[in-house]
């Protein structure tokens, strides 16, 4: 072994302390145990991989802590690893980490020392942390860590960050690694590899290219293009080296794509043998038991199944109260903001109708958010959410995508856009390209008021509650249903992508921790609001500048004129009452509510957006649209919840109305095609209208914030080709529900 340990100790002030460890060690709790509520999330300069950044103060000074994505090897392959390596050497700041917190789990100690042993390359100084040591004090299994410190070189340090017992400890061993830092004990490599490793840095030395051994190691024995565009090689040159070593190591007996794992497993292979006798005496009998459960190939799936239907159910059964009191809220605000503009109308309408109407559509979706990131976190840090993963594997592998994909679909079915952001974990290039193309066919949560406005209005009356639930059930299932041949086609004929293996760890079963829970959740809240939240909130003061201009005064004044004479024909009212009213209007609010609310429509169909829907609506009129559901379409485009609202306005209910309002049910069923159309008189929605505009819903991507979050992840060529697309498939998915269902009617 080669050690190597700092002998100049450094002046203690502002550090920085960077988190390492493989996925389901714990060391987002003890990232949150360290810093509390002293942190903030945000993305990596350049990249879109997250960063998790929190202050912590140790004898009154105060060291910067950063929780890097978890991994499994050094060997970046997905965006997350490729941040790790990059972050541990300095690339997004001026310098490196001043000291290394490895995490590992004591019971997987075996598969998680290759990565320590892989960081070691770096020469970073370390502490060794052993989380969730309840566990090997319960299974009173002999653990020498003195052995395991004095082989390693570093401190090693048992915790449980759940309970927080022996974070004392570990504060006290880092303040002391800040005072006088060691690096873990290095690899000896045979005369051969080092031969290698010498010959790869003096190639770099040729073309000004500065390489440490840990970097030399990777091209040595991964030769992976994000390696040479990483190090800004030329990639000819790049190649030739390391295919003229690789073949002067074969020729001495040497595989180097085997060479790291053979000699590091067996490095690890001694040191197990005198720090831990007895491994098997570490196996976690509760969790295979459990896992004979929840992983059977018959009764596994079936579980899945009727967890996800509870979680999605106490979604909707959750969030709904919730919602009600924002909109409550936001109807609040309004009424008392709305007076205060009265002198200047197009101000007026900007404030209400854009501004607080654009805020409370982004918070109003924020606890179906939260709530459905509840059950996904604490599904994670029980250990459940691997085996789901390891069950969809089965389920996803025919059309080219695998396990992983599982996070980020599930997670689309509230919001696209963080199930668009968990897709950065997947490793394969083209499978996350994929996961991402497919994930806004998942019927997201803002498509629910559609579904239950139509369902409600005429499935439910005809047939009843049990056909009006299969036909919610329906809806969320038909976009699954597109987008799995859709990724089949991508993987297989598009990006002709072969399999990739699925590995993935299965962590012991643990109860999770409140707090982390609820810091995770703020994260991701605020994550939300900031990222998709901004997007949608300006999507919104554009589309209500659509709907608002031009605004003639004289359209008003013909509306009040027609309304007048109407009121005058139809009887209602005696001749007293009549000119009562036109003396004070004020005095009859219902009639002066229905007169603003048929001017209001009459400016909709004279607006920008009005006029657009009519001249698209011959493209929608083989799916039995009229102008009017146009314009809710066209509207609903950057925000498909917006449709609602706008429907009240073109039926002269106001814009207050929601999916449950009984008056705006009873208008849509009562409306008929005008004169002079080919179906004059006969009604415009009807059941396979119904279908055909919630098809339409259930597969378009009307969601200008998803094609936001897509341009970033991916490009704009792959953002906007999926929001054409998908407008395609919905439009044909639209036509073929209607005309289909006419057969029947």
């Amino acid at each position: 072994m080669e050690s190597a340990t700092i002998s100049s100790p450094p002046e203690i002030g502002n550090k920085t302390i960077a988190i390492l460890g493989c996925p389901n060690t714990g060391k987002s709790t003890l990232f949150n145990r360290l810093t509390g509520l002293r942190q903030k999330v945000a993305n990596y300069p350049g990249v879109t991989v997250e960063r998790h950044v929190g202050k912590s103060t140790l004898s009154g000074i105060t060291h910067d802590i950063i929780d890097l994505p978890g991994t499994y090897s050094m060997a970046a392959e997905s965006p997350d690893e490729r941040v790790v390596i990059d972050a541990l050497e300095g690339r997004f700041s001026d310098d490196t980490p001043d000291l290394l917190l490895c995490v590992v789990d004591p019971l997987q100690l075996r598969r998680q020392l290759f990565l320590i042993l892989q960081a070691a390359e770096l020469g970073i100084p370390s502490i060794l942390c052993l989380n969730f040591w309840d566990r090997v004090e319960r299974r009173k299994a002999s653990f020498h860590l003195e052995v395991l410190e004095r082989e390693l070189g570093i401190p090693c340090i048992p915790v449980s960050a759940t309970s927080g017992k022996g974070l004392d400890q570990l504060e006290t061993a880092i303040e002391a690694a800040l005072e006088s830092p060691s690096t873990i004990n290095r690899i000896r490599w045979s005369p051969p590899i080092q031969e290698a490793l010498e010959e790869i840095e003096q190639g770099a030395e040729k073309v000004n290219v500065l390489l440490n051994r840990a970097d030399a190691l990777r091209i040595l024995f991964d030769a992976h293009p994000a390696v040479a565009a990483r190090l800004d090689w030329d990639e000819p040159y790049y190649y030739k080296l390391v295919q003229d070593t690789r073949n002067r190591l074969h020729q001495k007996a040497i595989h180097p794509l085997a060479a790291e794992a053979v000699f590091i497993n067996k490095r690890i292979d001694t040191l197990l043998k005198e720090v831990l006798p007895d491994e098997l005496g570490l196996s976690d009998p509760t969790s295979k038991r459990l896992d004979k459960v929840f992983t059977h190939p018959v009764g596994g799936p079936i579980l899945f199944l009727a967890l996800i239907f509870l979680v999605f159910q106490s979604v909707y059964s959750w969030a709904g109260p919730i919602m009600d009191l924002i909109d409550g809220a936001k109807v609040w605000v309004q009424d008392i903001i709305e007076p205060l503009f009265a002198a200047t109308p197009i101000v007026q309408s900007m404030v209400v109708d854009g501004i607080i109407e654009g805020v409370g559509s982004v918070l109003i979706f924020l606890p179906q958010i939260l709530i459905l990131f509840f059950f996904i976190t604490v599904l994670e840090d029980t250990g459940y959410m691997a085996r789901a993963a390891f069950l969809m594997d089965k389920m996803f592998s025919w059309c080219g995508l695998n396990g992983k994909s599982f996070v980020p679909l599930i997670s689309s079915y509230a919001c696209a856009i963080p199930g668009i952001m968990a897709a950065r974990t997947i490793e394969d290039p083209k499978s996350r390209l994929t996961t991402i193309f497919v994930a806004p066919f998942m019927s997201c949560s803002a498509r629910l008021p559609v579904y239950v406005l139509l369902i409600g209005a005429f499935i439910e009356p005809v047939y009843g509650a049990f056909w009006a639930g299969v036909a919610l059930f329906g809806m969320h299932i038909v976009g699954l249903l597109i987008a799995a041949p859709v990724a089949w086609f991508m993987n297989k004929v598009m990006l002709k992508s072969k399999g990739q293996p699925f590995l993935m760890e299965l962590p012991s079963y643990r109860f999770p921790r409140l707090p982390d829970i609820g810091l995770r959740l703020i994260a991701q809240g605020a994550r939300f609001v900031r990222e998709a939240g901004t997007i949608i909130f300006s999507i919104t003061i554009v589309i209500w500048a659509l709907l608002y201009f031009p605004r003639p005064v004289a359209l008003a004044e013909q509306q009040t004129q027609a309304f007048i004479t109407e009121l005058d024909q139809a009887g209602t009212m005696t001749a007293q009452e009549l000119a009562a009213y036109l003396e004070a209007p004020e005095s009859f609010p219902e009639l002066e509510q229905s007169l603003q609310d048929r001017i209001d429509s009459a400016y909709i169909e004279q607006s920008v957006m009005g006029r657009l829907g009519k001249l698209v609506q011959p493209v929608f009129a083989l799916a039995g649209f009229d102008w009017k559901i146009t314009v809710g379409v066209l509207s609903s485009f950057p925000a498909r919840e917006v449709i609602i609202s706008t429907m009240g306005v073109i039926y002269s209910l106001g814009g207050d109305v929601d999916a449950e309002s009984g008056d705006l049910r009873a208008v849509m069923a009562n409306q008929v095609w005008p004169e002079g159309t080919a179906k004059a008189g006969q009604r415009v929605f009807n059941i396979p209208v119904a279908l055909a505009i919630m098809v339409f819903f259930a597969l378009c991507q009307q969601c200008g914030a998803t094609v936001a979050i897509m341009s970033r992840e991916l490009n704009n060529r792959w953002a906007f080709g999926s929001f054409f697309f998908m407008t395609g498939v919905a439009w044909l998915g639209a036509i073929l529900t209607y005309q289909l269902g006419m057969l029947f009617i």
